[in-house]
């Protein structure tokens, strides 16, 4: 079991709260949700409460077992508060990201933390490049920066296909979050890591290039 910082332990406590809280009682859901329409009326604060609303308590755990395995992989080197600050700035990526891309669809609604989560894997996989992460049916350890290029290739393909009902951009946005801001804190990176920091940087250049040539929809 990892020992787990006060802070990691206070936002997985305001998930669940919340999250239950939403599944209790749906106009508490209906109103905090992202919703594109409302937050074009105005209701921004939708950006920032979607992350801590799940829609169900298998997404719920989903989501804060990926925070529990990963969190301290980004405070140990960099503290509590800009661990928070990595948190919400990738919470906010991931919801301007699905915003800028849904602008047009009044009806576009989603939740849960997946955006702010991504963003604290990617950039615990930035810090180091070279932990060894395990999947489901693979038997050998994949490579951080391995898995963080591919998951964000796969984001990318989800956004292309609307594969399922997931917010694969919030994914993409959250882990754009998780990259600038910990490059910000720790800018010494460039130096010490700086052939692993252009390779995950490679599925944003793709992304951008994708968007711009209208390859993307």
């Amino acid at each position: 079991m990892l020992n787990l910082s006060l802070v990691t332990i206070i936002i997985i406590a305001a998930n669940v709260i919340t999250s239950l809280k939403g599944l209790e009682d749906r106009s508490f859901f209906e109103r905090y949700k992202f919703n594109v329409g409302s937050i074009r009326r105005n209701e921004h604060e939708r950006m920032f409460t979607s992350g801590f609303l799940h829609a169900d308590t298998m997404h719920l755990m989903f989501n804060m077992f990926t925070l529990y395995f990963f969190a301290e992989a980004v405070i140990q080197p960099l503290g509590n508060f800009n661990f928070v600050i990595i948190y919400i700035a990738s919470l906010l990526f991931g919801s301007l990201l699905s915003l800028y891309f849904h602008k047009e669809e009044y009806w576009y609604s989603a939740i849960g933390a997946s955006g702010a989560v991504t963003g604290i894997l990617y950039s615990a996989i930035l810090l180091d490049p070279d932990m060894s992460l395990y999947m489901f049916f693979v038997p050998v350890p994949i490579p951080g920066y391995v898995f963080g290029i591919g998951y964000l290739l796969y984001s990318i393909y989800g956004m292309k296909k609307r594969i399922g009902n997931i917010g694969h951009d919030a994914h993409f946005g959250g882990a754009i979050g998780g990259y600038f801001i910990t490059l910000l804190l720790k800018p010494s990176l460039l130096e010490t890591n700086l052939t692993y920091v252009a390779l995950l940087a490679v599925p944003i250049v793709i992304l951008f290039v994708m968007y711009k040539t209208g390859k993307l929809s």
